[in-house]
């Protein structure tokens, strides 16, 4: 009984330095071999990056402009759009991917199929500087090829 309560207080007394030291230990090293897939997602009022394993089907990690943004205002912009990709990139390095191929999306439909260019920029440039190697990068905006008609009617909306 004794044993267990000293196990406890030694738990107890760990500063959060060693904390992270331990965790930076029990961390996998990056397998050369280990690649995975880059989703980002950018558009004017949000930027999203989910990184999955080569197949798509389990996800490793997730970001979006919500985490780091204090206002709704500030998720677009490329600032916000850098540490998005530098926590989901770091997160994968803890998991042991090495290598991603970035999937780049915007809005897409009969909306506006623009990319939000600076946030997709700087978004891929913190995830190189993360130490990921990109191997490539593919726009994969849905755009229609003959798709159904906008919404606004003959006149347009009139506001």
């Amino acid at each position: 009984m004794s044993e267990n309560a000293e196990e406890s207080e030694e738990e107890v007394k760990k500063t959060p330095e060693e904390a992270e030291a331990k965790a930076e230990v029990a961390a996998l090293p990056a397998d050369p071999l280990k690649i995975g897939i880059a989703y980002l997602f950018c558009h004017k009022n949000n930027t999203l990056l989910t990184i999955t394993d080569a197949t798509g089907a389990i996800s490793i990690a997730r970001a979006s402009g919500g985490l780091f943004a204090e206002t709704a205002r500030d998720e677009p912009t490329p600032w916000v759009a850098l540490m998005v990709g530098r926590h989901a990139a770091q997160r994968a390095r803890e998991l042991g991917i090495s290598k991603v191929m970035i999937k780049l999306r915007g809005r897409g439909g009969n909306r506006s199929p623009n990319i939000n260019s600076a946030s997709a920029a700087a978004a891929i440039k913190s995830i190189a500087r993360a130490g990921l190697q990109i191997i490539s990068i593919d726009d994969v905006t849905p755009i229609p090829h003959d798709s159904i008609r906008r919404p606004g009617g003959r006149r347009g909306r009139r506001v």
